[in-house]
């Protein structure tokens, strides 16, 4: 059986999650915090989360995960049979982790943790979050779905993702990011009523009083 390491916390984690849950695949989940000690970089070379095990070995890094779920596994199709529409996804997936997720991500510490990030950093991911969701409203086709009319990898990427970016717009910056884009608002609605979404969102919901104190005594 395919295990899961991380914890429910971590968006990265719930993207993979998700997908395992949207193929019917089943599958273990490992709590794994992952960091720099010996025994956790045996798992994950970097220390980081999510890390999938099957019957060879470790894998890491989300994009590649799910790419090996994807090709490796069976259950419903995240991406599409056609290369380029395959292609199309996967760039939008990866649009939105480097000019949306990663951005948002700078700011974290202070919109979330109640710690403080410098001005610089701070003015740094406002400026490539509206470039983000800009590249976002061009490329993306909500039809209804991110990349068109079936849930695919980059509905992944962005339900997991945006949501903390608009957080962080909102508590940092007093602006919607998504405030021209209500299709963008529409899919999020109807991503939040998918079942195996409302599982995560209340795993994470019982996990989070633990993972805050985990963040508070490392301060």
């Amino acid at each position: 059986m395919l295990k899961l390491y991380g914890f429910c916390v971590s968006n990265y984690y719930n993207m993979v999650k998700l997908a395992l849950l949207e193929k019917g695949l089943p599958f273990e989940e490992v709590p794994f915090y992952a960091g720099q000690s010996a025994e956790a970089l045996a798992i994950s070379p970097r220390g980081k989360v999510p890390v999938l095990r099957d019957e060879q070995g470790f894998i890491n890094e989300t994009s590649v995960i799910l790419e090996y779920i994807e090709q490796g596994q069976k259950g419903k199709p995240l991406l599409p049979g056609d290369p380029f529409e395959r292609a199309q996804v996967l760039a939008l997936a990866k649009e939105i982790e480097l000019y949306i997720e990663l951005p948002g991500r700078a700011c974290y510490p202070e919109a979330f943790f109640g710690m403080t990030v410098p001005d610089a950093i701070k003015d740094k991911s406002k400026a490539e979050l509206l470039q983000g969701f800009a590249s976002l409203g061009r490329h993306g086709k909500f039809a209804p779905y991110v990349a068109g009319d079936s849930l695919s990898i980059a509905d992944l990427y962005f339900l997991y993702s945006v949501p903390l970016a608009c957080a962080v717009g909102k508590k940092l910056f007093d602006i919607d990011l998504l405030a021209e884009m209500p299709a963008a608002k529409a899919l999020l609605e109807r991503l939040e009523q998918n079942p195996n979404v409302q599982r995560i969102a209340a795993d994470k919901d019982a996990a989070m009083p633990a993972f805050m104190a985990m963040v508070a005594s490392k301060r």
